[in-house]
């Protein structure tokens, strides 16, 4: 069994906000947490965090599979049983960790390298002009290129393509003939310049999402450390979408709003964000057979 689950840390601020923002608000995940790393015990079973908590056997897997997922703990296996490991450094930090989570505001103000605060009593209020912030969310019907969709319902359930077949779709109807291999850092999953919009080209940053995440979209299901939006907004694009086979939850819209207003700013443009849900995805599908026509075995 694993004792040591920790690297060297060179930016301890950094991480413990970041296991802070993994917490946020959500009491299940804090006492799983919490229960983790109590005691002297370096790995913990379900069933010991279940007699800890007092919560579902459902419940600590799933939020045990976020912490994991995370790098704040590590999982195991004791006498056949799945357990998860503390990390010494997450255990010495817990209440600091605990009372950040619980405190947006607290966490807000904390400061780490990435997100320097200064000491100084002086309160400085910074206030942008409403001129400087040009976004716009768009749906597909917005968009020229996808001009076909527009009056069609979808029909029928949804049957998932994989993902390089919806992409190659997507390249076929913005006549994109460049190459673009997925990788784990990749900011995006396809990148043009020949999207039309208002009748002017633009460049586009597109995320998918394929068959393999399940449920409503949220963006801790987006990307190994839920930071694929952030690098989607770091292409040098004018809109970016983010495309899912099912249900987007508001957070991810949120999160693309909050992106869209700070590259406005910085950049002083106009930038547009938006997302193809799943129902948008059975209407391109329908409205463009003939671009996704190879589609993955049922």
């Amino acid at each position: 069994m694993p004792i040591e689950v920790s690297d060297v840390r060179s930016n301890p601020q950094d991480q413990i906000a970041h296991a802070g923002r993994v917490l946020g608000r959500s009491d299940p995940r804090r006492k799983v947490f919490a229960a983790i790393h109590a005691g002297k015990k370096q790995a913990k079973t379900i069933g010991d965090i279940e007699k800890i908590t007092g919560l579902p056997r459902k419940t600590i897997l799933n939020e045990a599979r976020v912490l994991f997922n995370n790098n704040i703990v590590r999982s195991t296996k004791i006498n056949g049983e799945l357990a998860y490991v503390k990390d010494p450094f997450y255990t010495a930090n817990k209440d600091k960790i605990l009372r950040l989570a619980s405190n947006p505001k607290a966490l807000e103000r904390f400061p780490t390298k990435t997100n320097p605060r200064t000491t100084s009593t002086t309160e400085v209020i910074l206030r942008l002009p409403k001129p400087s912030v040009r976004i716009q969310q768009l749906t597909i019907d917005d968009i020229d290129s996808f001009e076909k969709v527009v009056g069609v319902q979808p029909t029928g359930l949804l049957t998932p393509i994989l993902e390089r077949f919806f992409k190659d779709g997507l390249k076929r109807i913005l006549h994109e003939e460049g190459d673009f291999q997925d990788w784990g850092g990749e900011t995006d999953d396809l990148f043009s310049t020949r999207m039309i919009l208002n009748g002017v080209r633009v460049s586009v940053a597109l995320g998918l999402k394929g068959k393999g995440t399940s449920g409503k979209l949220t963006p801790d299901k987006m990307g190994k450390h839920g930071d694929q939006i952030q690098r989607l907004f770091r292409a040098p694009a004018d809109v970016f979408i983010v495309q899912y086979w099912g249900q987007v939850d508001e957070s991810v819209y949120e999160q693309m709003k909050a992106f869209a207003t700070m590259k406005s700013v910085l950049e002083d443009r106009t930038i547009y964000f938006g997302v193809i849900d799943g129902q948008d995805t059975t209407r391109m599908i329908q409205a463009y057979p003939e671009h996704f026509a190879e589609k993955s075995p049922t």
